[in-house]
């Protein structure tokens, strides 16, 4: 598919949004499910920009950065990926392969993102200097510019994919031949199985149990829509945290022992 100049403008910007929002954290434009939504969403490709979102989106589930380590890069894995996908013009049908391409794009990500950081660490000696000066407007300078360079940061990788255009993109996932696309296709669930795993295993208590099986036969019922799905979840939510301040709340003779379901039976 081929973009007009107005399409490629906005998609430059999203990805400019998307690099500083991985360190603002305000507006997620980097999360995987809004970054390609909104690369769907100008280029006139919302549906399978949409999918490749919510996929990505389990995957990056299991990214997160814990002290010193850097997680893979999620703005660049959806971005390239949601622009290769556009450009490739197969539609629901390039998903898998744009979902194969966005691992390793995500780890190609951490090596910019760590440079990046590399050059920030110059530009907070400038900024004590420009403090030190009791100059304001130069603080506000150092600190724009390093989340500029956050935002060129996956903004000049974007343009590069859009000059080589969707000839090239298209041939090389031509070229790729089905018993490789089908085990990047496979190999992508496996991922995707992983990161969410890896958020269940941090979040997995025995009180919570209960709600994750009630929500995963839930989820099995074809006949509840997504909607529906969602509003139970928030019941569920609710009921918890009800449950939670009975149980902690020492009203006849019970400790609170950290399990609120436990709780409340042994107070009875």
């Amino acid at each position: 598919m081929d973009l007009n100049i107005i399409q490629i403008v906005l998609v430059v910007i999203v990805a400019f949004l998307a690099g500083m929002e991985g360190i603002l954290d305000e507006f997620h434009f980097h999360q995987p499910v809004i970054a390609c939504t909104l690369i769907g969403l100008v280029t006139g490709n919302l549906i399978p920009c949409l999918i490749l979102g919510g996929t990505l989106q389990m995957i990056a589930l299991g990214w997160a950065n814990i002290g010193a380590a850097v997680a893979p890069d999620a703005a660049l894995a959806s971005i390239a990926s949601a622009i290769i996908l556009v450009l490739g013009g197969q539609g629901n049908a390039g998903v898998s392969s744009a979902i194969a391409i966005a691992v390793p794009l995500a780890v190609a990500g951490l090596l910019l993102t760590i440079i990046c950081r590399t050059i920030a660490t110059a530009f907070v000696h400038f900024m004590d200097a420009a403090a030190n000066e009791g100059s304001f407007r130069k603080v506000e300078f150092w600190q724009i510019a390093g989340i500029c360079m956050q935002g060129l940061r996956i903004a000049i990788p974007a343009a590069l994919i859009l000059a080589i255009g969707a000839g090239p993109v298209r041939g090389l996932l031509a070229s790729m031949p089905v018993w490789l696309t089908d085990g990047l296709a496979i190999g992508g669930g496996m991922v995707v199985a992983v990161g969410y795993a890896m958020v269940i295993n941090m979040m997995a208590t025995k009180e919570v149990w209960p709600f994750f099986a009630i929500g995963f036969v839930l989820a099995t019922v074809t006949q509840i829509t997504l909607i529906g799905l969602g509003a139970i979840g928030v019941a569920l939510a609710l009921i918890y945290l009800a449950l939670s301040k009975q149980g902690g709340s020492g009203k006849g003779g019970g400790t609170n022992t950290g399990d609120p379901l436990g709780d409340i039976i042994d107070n009875y």
